[in-house]
């Protein structure tokens, strides 16, 4: 954060570019442009308002040796970490894919639904829940998308694949609910509070669990996924899934059961990141890449094929997403988004009040700062460790990030995968799918939080 004071219209201008960089997003289609061009323009934009107005602290760090290294402003801003998680996880998961794990295990799980949709439905949005929980919001929706994009294939059920990727989408974010270290806003909040870790499992677990099967019977609903009723339709599936044989994308027994046992260590190892100190140190990008090295070792030769399959314009969105939230912070846009929050304590239905205003403000904005600073204000106002208002701030900070697609990584990653599928999702047609889905559970989130907590 800034040292010094910042003006308010200094505020102010930066408060309409950010405006303006989420407008724009919403009207990407027409605009033409891609989501890394327009947080691009958005980052530089604001790069060269704040160095011109000396927002920004000095780019000179020193490290271990107590020597100054020169290092752009904007690199630090970056968190390299989601970066690293993105691409190591999206490398890992395409290599494994050639080893025929992931087409395995998706015709498995159709076999297990017998061809029926809603069941098949109901395995991936438990999956996805278990899976963002103990792993991380970006690695699930990397995985079960890609597992769920097998399996409609198979069923000859594309049309329904928008459905499956965004309940799956919005699925991380309630996930990662689940316990104390599923999400960055749940450790900031959980220390600050003082909330031990079988404490938060047991108060956020029954709002996962009841947020996850209605977000589940509204998808399937709204999409026409349903269950097969008639003795016919369940014959007929039963025939095709009959006629499914798992090992035929299996080309080598032995890569496979290399990129089975990678795999099982890839989610242990990122689901242990925090044991131990060389992995706590150096981080679940780390984990994910080094992971995706081991599967490239197959394709030494040509890993290159492999690189240009990164999606970059998603790489790109967020790192320049990352700096322009960060100027956000020192021009004290977040700062401002804070002192209204800490405003609004004072009104009646003060949980109810900061839960939703929290989650309007994390849709637009890092929940991260946005959790942290809330956090403070709340430590600040002397709050007993079992306030309702500690939960409004960890469930407002999560579920805030399934209003818009740039609410959360995970949001972003549903998109990306829907886009790759051809299914031609944007900001405004995702705000459009998932907003009935984000006030149901928002409103459940302030009905639990009201009564319960």
């Amino acid at each position: 954060m800034p040292e010094h004071d910042v003006p308010t219209w200094v505020t102010v201008v930066f408060s309409v570019i950010l405006a303006a960089m989420v407008l724009a997003l919403a009207l990407e289609e027409k605009l033409h442009a891609k989501k890394s061009f327009i947080t691009g323009v958005a980052a530089v934009v604001s790069l060269v308002i704040a160095e011109s107005l000396e927002l920004l602290p000095t780019h000179d760090l020193t490290n271990s040796l107590h020597e100054t290294v020169e290092m752009p402003v904007y690199i630090a801003a970056i968190d390299w970490g989601v970066i690293a998680i993105i691409l190591g996880s999206s490398v890992f998961v395409d290599v494994t894919s050639k080893s025929g794990l992931f087409a395995w295990i998706a015709i498995r799980l159709t076999r297990a639904s017998r061809g029926d949709p809603f069941w098949l439905l109901v395995a991936y949005s438990l999956m996805t829940v278990i899976f963002s929980a103990l792993l991380n919001n970006v690695t699930a929706m990397i995985i079960v998308g890609s597992l769920s994009g097998v399996s409609l294939k198979k069923l000859g059920r594309t049309e329904q694949l928008l459905g499956f990727l965004l309940i799956e989408g919005l699925l991380t974010n309630v996930g990662g609910l689940l316990t104390l270290i599923s999400s960055v806003p749940n450790i900031i909040v959980g220390q600050t509070a003082g909330i031990p870790f079988v404490d938060f499992f047991l108060h956020a677990g029954p709002y996962v669990l009841v947020a996850t099967i209605v977000t589940v019977l509204m998808g399937a609903r709204l999409f026409g996924i349903r269950r097969l009723k008639t003795d016919e339709e369940k014959e007929a599936a039963a025939k095709t899934v009959a006629t499914f044989d798992e090992s035929e994308s299996i080309e080598s027994r032995g890569f496979f059961i290399y990129g089975s046992v990678m795999s099982v260590l890839f989610i242990l190892a990122i689901a242990t990141t925090s044991l131990f100190e060389i992995t706590r140190e150096l981080g679940m990008g780390f984990v994910a890449l080094a992971f995706a090295a081991a599967m490239l070792v197959r394709y030494k030769s040509e890993v290159d094929r492999f690189y240009r399959a990164v999606d970059w314009d998603l790489i790109g969105f967020f790192a320049a997403l990352f700096i322009v939230i960060n100027i956000m912070e020192h021009a004290r846009v977040l700062d401002a988004i804070g002192v209204g929050l800490a405003w609004m304590l004072e009104l009646p239905g003060q949980s109810a009040t900061l839960l939703v205003s929290a989650a309007a403000a994390s849709s637009v904005t890092d929940n991260i700062p946005l959790a942290a600073m809330l956090a403070n204000i709340l430590r600040g106002l002397g709050t007993e460790a079992d306030s309702p208002l500690w939960w409004s701030v960890v469930f407002g900070a999560n579920l805030g990030g399934n209003l818009t697609p740039i609410g959360s990584a995970s949001t972003v990653v549903a998109v990306t995968v829907m886009n790759r599928n051809e299914l031609g999702i944007t900001f405004a047609s995702f705000v459009k799918k998932a907003f009935p889905f984000a006030v149901v559970q928002l409103v459940l989130a302030v009905a639990y939080v009201w009564i319960f907590l």
